[in-house]
């Protein structure tokens, strides 16, 4: 079970009951597809996050565009609340329906609208996952880079404004989403943006739209940047004495402008899991997993250089995967390292940290990190997409014993403290949802907040979209 919602996130809970005429008239248009059954509602009432609250009354199936502007249109008139859920792969409560209201299941719109290679651009409704996008898509000789540790929707990727391993190269979904098509709180549907690679015209509410976490309007159509495959790509590991060497490493390859397309931390913790997880054998110790892309020359050079660099910092055993099946088994055992780190803890839930530095700042906040836990004596893991200065530490926490999660939480704010004295921020990629609600005053100030606040009642008045997260009202 998971922890209760934390005393602070209390004032957000206000219930507000969907009428019986609105469950009517949701039965009547969607047949099936409307369930209150208890065991669909508490599926789509929770996410990865170690936060419980009550499940949504209702849940609805759509499956385009014209459904969920049919479900938001009697949301606002009932004024009732309404949260889209797209895989459930949130780490911090976004899709708790901590007001009540209906979810908005985004699953079945999974279809690819439009594939324009001559453009390096797609089109795809909201449901469809990253790795259903490159499986279809490869054919082609395009990918999409973005890649979460969970294979998650991309209106929920765009939602929260995701990264992943390639953003040191490719970037987040901030730069690889071209438009939208919105569903807003009074039902009406607007397109935001174009295929075209940059505009001036108006304002840009693509971007206020990416990392929105579903409080201005519900996403249900994406077009987004694809990128030509590479013509080479390299993939190597390489363990060091310390997580400073490895993270001091990583600053030098950053700072040298090496182009590097990935680069990835994880501490002894997190390679013992994935070593258990993927029944690898890699060695346990700091590790940094990495990946060059381009032509075979630069590839080459790429590596080698960076070879050089960890050598400077003790970084030993470079073991390198140049076969497509060799580098797919250790992304995928890094993209594992969630639910593997759990099982360092049988039964436990995960606090999460998310924060982002700038590059110079990155080796003291993780390692006093790492050394902060480990005094603690709290289980924990570290991985971290440290090529642009973002690192999670995981903390393990048996649900059971409140004082495990209230040291967890005490780390996490002190975690999220230090990077913010270091001019970064609270959440990297995960987003705000209800868990970093406080950090984002803290970052922000009161005033930005305020400003996020205007937006919101002069964009959702009655407060249906995903209430209770980001920020109070």
């Amino acid at each position: 079970m998971n922890a209760p919602l934390p005393t602070h996130l209390m004032p957000a809970l206000a219930p507000r009951a969907v009428p019986a005429a609105m469950l009517d008239a949701l039965r009547a248009r969607f047949g099936e597809r409307c369930s209150t059954a208890l065991a669909v509602r508490v599926q789509h009432g929770r996410d990865e996050s170690p936060i419980d609250a009550p499940p949504p009354e209702a849940v609805v199936y759509c499956e385009s565009t014209e459904d969920v502007a049919a479900i938001v249109k009697l949301a606002d008139a009932h004024a009732v609340p309404v949260i889209a859920f797209g895989t459930g792969s949130s780490l911090e409560g976004h899709l708790l329906a901590v007001q009540g209201g209906v979810s908005i299941d985004l699953s079945r719109m999974n279809k690819l609208i439009a594939v324009q290679p001559e453009d390096l651009t797609v089109t795809v409704q909201a449901g469809v996952t990253r790795t259903r996008l490159n499986d279809e898509i490869r054919h082609t000789g395009l990918f999409f880079p973005i890649d979460p540790g969970a294979d998650a929707s991309l209106g929920g990727m765009s939602a929260t404004r995701a990264s992943g391993t390639n953003a040191v190269r490719y970037g987040t979904m901030r730069e690889n989403v071209l438009g939208l098509t919105v569903v807003t709180p009074s039902g009406e549907v607007i397109h935001t943006g174009t295929r075209a690679r940059k505009s001036s015209a108006g304002y840009d509410l693509t971007r206020l739209m990416v990392g929105s976490e579903g409080t201005l309007g519900v996403i249900t159509e994406v077009t987004l940047k694809v990128y030509p495959l590479p013509e080479a790509i390299s993939a190597a590991t390489c363990t060091f004495p310390s997580i400073d060497a490895a993270v001091r490493t990583t600053i030098q390859i950053i700072q040298m402008g090496i182009p590097i397309a990935r680069c990835e931390l994880l501490d002894a913790h997190a390679v013992r899991a994935v070593n258990r997880h993927d029944k690898l054998t890699l060695p346990e110790a700091p590790m940094l997993l990495m990946e060059f892309h381009g032509s075979a020359a630069s590839v080459a050079e790429q590596a080698a250089t960076v070879q050089e660099i960890a050598a400077e910092f003790g970084g030993a055993g470079f073991e390198w995967a140049t076969t497509p099946e060799a580098r797919t088994k250790l992304w995928t055992a890094r993209h594992h390292a969630y639910f593997a780190g759990l099982q360092l803890k049988p039964g436990s839930r995960t606090v999460t940290t998310d924060t982002c530095v700038p590059i110079s700042r990155l080796a003291e906040c993780v390692v006093k990190a790492s050394e902060a836990a480990t005094a603690a004596g709290m289980t924990h893991y570290i991985v971290g997409h440290v090529g642009d200065g973002n690192f999670h530490i995981a903390y393990l926490v048996d649900p059971n014993i409140p004082g495990e999660r209230d040291l967890a939480e005490q780390l996490n704010h002190d975690v999220v403290q230090r990077a913010i004295a270091a001019e970064g921020t609270c959440s990297g990629e995960h987003g705000i949802g209800l868990h970093k609600m406080g950090f984002l005053v803290t970052e922000a100030g009161a005033g930005a907040v305020d400003m996020m606040r205007t937006l919101k009642r002069a964009l959702d008045p009655k407060n249906i979209m995903n209430p209770g997260k980001i920020f109070s009202m």
